[in-house]
C-alpha cells in the first residue's frame, strides 16, 4: 500500500506543533499500525531526517502506551489498542491524520508523545490497599460472591491508556477512575478503605485539570477493554456515600 501520512510533529512542550505531510509505499496489510510508524521512522533516519516520536512498549495491547488519535478516533477505527491495529483496516491510496492525546492534563512531551502521569497520581491517591493482611492467605480463604468477582475483574481490565479522556468532549477522567475505584471496592479486601479510596482519588482527578463528566458515552466507546459507561454511575454512589458517611462523623 502507498499512504499518505499527515504527522504531528511538535519539538517539546514549550513549541508549537504543526501536521508534517509524508508519503509511505510498501506497507504491508498485515503490518501493525506501529511497524508502518516504524517504517517511516527507517526512512526519515535514513533522509538524515529527526524520526517521529511515539510511546510504546509491550505492543500487545496490554500496557497502553501506544496510544494515538487517528484520523479523529482515540485508538483509530477498530475498538482495540494502536499497537493492535492492523494496516488492513486501511486502504491503498488513505490519508492518515496521526495525532498525540488532546487533554490539558495530557501535555505533549514531543510529537505523539504525552504526560500520563496524571494517571499515576490519581492511582497513588487511593488506587491500592494498604491494609495490612500478614502473610499471603490461601487463595480460597476470602470467599467472593461471583457477581462481585466478575465486577471486579471487568473493571480491572483498564489498562490507564488514557483513550477515555481523549474521546471524551470535556477531556473527563471518570471511567478511568470509575474503574479504578471499583474494582477495589466491591472486594472484601478493599472494604477497609472504601470510603477514603473513592474521596481521595476523585479529589486527585479533579486537582489534575480533567474536565467534568456530562456522560456523553465517548469514553465507554472508545474504551479498548469495555469497560463500562455504568461504571461511572457506581463511581459516582459511592462517592455520595462516603461524603455523607464523613459528614455524618463531623456531626454535619
Amino acid at each position: 500500500m502507498k499512504l499518505t501520512l499527515r504527522v504531528w510533529r511538535q519539538q517539546n512542550a514549550d513549541t508549537e506543533g504543526a501536521m508534517s505531510t509524508y508519503e509511505v509505499d510498501g506497507i504491508s496489510s498485515d503490518m501493525s499500525f506501529l511497524e508502518m510508524l516504524d517504517t517511516l521512522n527507517e526512512e526519515l533516519i535514513l533522509r538524515g531526517e529527526d524520526p517521529v516520536a511515539f510511546d510504546h512498549d509491550c505492543r500487545e495491547g496490554i500496557c497502553g502506551a501506544c496510544s494515538l488519535v487517528i484520523n479523529g478516533d482515540a485508538h483509530g477505527p477498530e475498538r482495540t489498542t494502536t499497537c493492535q491495529l492492523h494496516m488492513r483496516s486501511f486502504k491503498d491510496g488513505d490519508t492518515i491524520d496521526i495525532e498525540p492525546w488532546r487533554a490539558a492534563a495530557f501535555p505533549v512531551i514531543k510529537d505523539l508523545v504525552v504526560d500520563r502521569s496524571a494517571f499515576d497520581r490519581i492511582i497513588q491517591a487511593g488506587g491500592y490497599i494498604t491494609a495490612p493482611t500478614g502473610s499471603a492467605p490461601e487463595a480460597h480463604a476470602t470467599p467472593v460472591p461471583k457477581p462481585d468477582a466478575d465486577f471486579a475483574f471487568e473493571h480491572a481490565e483498564c489498562i490507564g491508556c488514557g483513550a477515555c479522556v481523549a474521546a471524551c468532549p470535556n477531556g473527563a477522567a471518570m471511567l478511568f477512575t470509575s474503574a479504578k475505584v471499583n474494582h477495589l471496592n466491591v472486594l472484601p479486601q478493599g472494604a477497609p478503605e472504601r470510603e477514603t479510596r473513592v474521596l481521595d482519588m476523585v479529589a486527585q482527578m479533579d486537582e489534575e485539570g480533567f474536565g467534568g463528566c456530562t456522560l456523553t458515552g465517548e469514553c465507554a466507546t472508545a474504551c479498548p477493554k469495555g469497560i463500562p459507561l455504568m461504571s461511572i454511575t457506581g463511581m459516582n454512589k459511592e462517592w455520595l456515600r462516603a461524603t455523607r458517611k464523613a459528614a455524618k462523623r463531623q456531626g454535619r
